[in-house]
C-alpha cells in the first residue's frame, strides 16, 4: 500500500495534467517545485502517477484522487505478480480507446505489455556495453543492439560519473534500433531532418565513429541546444544543427548518402512508457499527422545522392502512420527503390524494407521502420 504523503503527491500532479501537457511533463514540473523530495521518494509518486493513468478506466470518477491512486497501486501490484488476472478481452476494452482497433491489431500480449512497467535501456558508447555494465552493475544486454543495456538498478544515472563522462545515453532500444537500420558509415554525409533533442543524431555520430558529418535540424532552437549540450559531453563534434520548420525551403543544398525522418507521430507506441496518451490522443490526430509525414518524405527525398538511403521512423503503430504512408510514399516515387534490412535479431528474421517493432517483442517502445534505396 502506498502512504498518505506519497497519495497526496500523486493526486496534485494528476491535478495538473490536461491533454496540453503530459504526465512526464507534469511530474518534472511538480519536482522542481518540490525540491526536497528525494530520488526514492520521487520514483514511488512517478510510479503512483503513471499506474493511475494505465489502470484509469477501473476507476471510480466519484472517488477522491488519493483513492483513486490507492486503487490503480494496488490493480498495478495485483497484475504485476499475475497478469492472468486480467483477461485479455477486457484490456481490449479498458486499457485502450475504442478508436485504436480499427487502426491496428491488438495482440494480447502486446495490451499486457501496455499495463506493465516500461523497461529503461542504456546506450553506452560503441564496444563499450560490458565495461559500463560491470560499473553500473544492475545491467541486463541485449541481443538485438549490440551496444543497448537494460537497466534494472535505483541509482540517478544522471548523477554517476558515467554519465557525466559521456559513456553513456538514456535511450529506448527501439530508438537504437532506428539508428542500426541507418547502418550510417564513417566519412558519410547523413541528415537528421526531425533531430529533437538529438538522441539519434548523437546515434548516427558515434557509428560513424565521429567521421563524416551529420546533419541535424529541427523547428525549436531550444530542441537543438539540447544536442549541442550532448554532443559537448559526449565529445561528439560531426554535427551541424540547423533550424528547419519541414517547409520545402531545406536547411542546405547538400546531397546525402542518408536521410533520417523521425517524423513526429501520434506516438501509441510509446503508450506503455507515457499512458496518460492514451486517454488525450485522437483518431483526427492520427490522421493530420499522417499528412504531415508524407509531407516531411516528400520534401527530403530530392536531397538523397545517387544509392542514397532514406529511413522513416515512427514511434507509432497505427497502420495510417506506418504502412499506408510507407506504400503510398514507394507509390509515388519509382526513382526510390524499397531496401531490405535486417536488425539483428529482430522479428522477423528476413529482411524487409518494412519492420514493426512491437513492445512485447522488444521490452522497449513500439516502432515502424521502413527504408528506401535512391535507384
Amino acid at each position: 500500500m502506498l502512504d498518505q504523503a506519497t497519495l497526496n503527491h500523486a493526486a496534485q500532479v494528476i491535478s495538473t495534467i490536461s491533454a496540453d501537457q503530459r504526465a512526464d511533463t507534469a511530474l518534472r514540473f511538480y519536482f522542481e517545485r518540490h525540491r526536497y523530495l528525494q530520488p526514492p521518494v520521487k520514483r514511488v509518486i512517478s510510479r503512483a502517477v503513471f499506474s493511475y493513468f494505465r489502470w484509469l478506466s477501473w476507476l471510480d470518477p466519484k472517488d477522491s484522487p488519493q483513492k483513486r491512486a490507492e486503487l490503480a497501486h494496488v490493480l498495478h501490484e495485483r497484475f504485476a505478480a499475475d497478469p492472468k488476472t486480467v483477461k485479455a478481452e477486457t484490456l481490449v476494452v479498458r486499457a485502450v480507446p475504442p478508436w485504436l482497433a480499427a487502426e491496428m491489431e491488438l495482440p494480447p500480449d502486446y495490451l499486457r505489455q501496455l499495463q506493465r512497467d516500461p523497461a529503461l535501456w542504456l546506450r553506452a558508447r560503441p564496444a563499450s556495453g560490458a565495461k559500463l555494465a560491470a560499473a553500473l552493475r544492475d545491467c541486463d544486454h541485449s541481443d538485438r543492439a549490440p551496444d543497448a543495456l537494460r537497466y534494472t538498478g535505483k541509482q540517478d544515472l544522471f548523477r554517476t560519473d558515467q554519465f557525466q563522462n559521456g559513456e553513456f545515453e538514456i535511450q529506448d532500444l527501439a530508438s537504437q534500433l532506428v539508428g542500426h537500420a541507418c547502418a550510417p558509415k564513417p566519412g558519410e554525409t547523413w541528415w537528421d531532418a526531425c533531430a529533437g533533442e538529438g538522441g539519434k543524431t548523437l546515434h548516427l555520430c558515434d557509428l560513424m565513429a565521429n567521421k563524416g558529418v551529420v546533419w541535424a535540424s529541427d523547428r525549436h532552437t531550444r530542441r537543438l541546444d539540447t544536442l549541442k549540450r550532448r554532443a559537448a559531453r559526449a565529445q561528439l563534434f560531426n554535427f551541424r544543427a540547423a533550424v528547419w520548420d519541414g517547409s520545402p525551403k531545406l536547411p542546405t543544398k547538400g546531397k546525402f548518402d542518408g536521410i533520417l525522418v523521425d517524423a513526429p507521430c501520434s506516438g501509441v507506441g510509446t503508450w506503455q512508457r507515457n499512458p496518460h496518451a492514451r486517454w488525450t490522443t485522437t483518431p483526427e490526430d492520427v490522421h493530420e499527422l499522417a499528412g504531415a509525414q508524407r509531407t516531411l518524405l516528400e520534401h527530403v527525398a530530392g536531397s538523397l545522392k545517387p544509392k542514397g538511403r532514406l529511413i522513416y521512423a515512427v514511434c507509432t503503430l497505427t497502420r495510417s502512420e506506418t504502412t499506408a504512408v510507407a506504400d503510398a510514399f514507394t507509390a509515388a516515387h519509382p526513382e526510390l527503390e524499397p531496401l531490405p534490412f535486417s536488425l539483428s535479431s529482430a522479428p522477423p528474421p528476413a529482411p524487409s524494407s518494412q519492420l514493426t517493432l512491437w513492445p512485447h517483442e522488444i521490452n522497449a517502445n513500439g516502432m515502424f521502420i521502413a527504408a528506401w534505396r535512391r535507384r
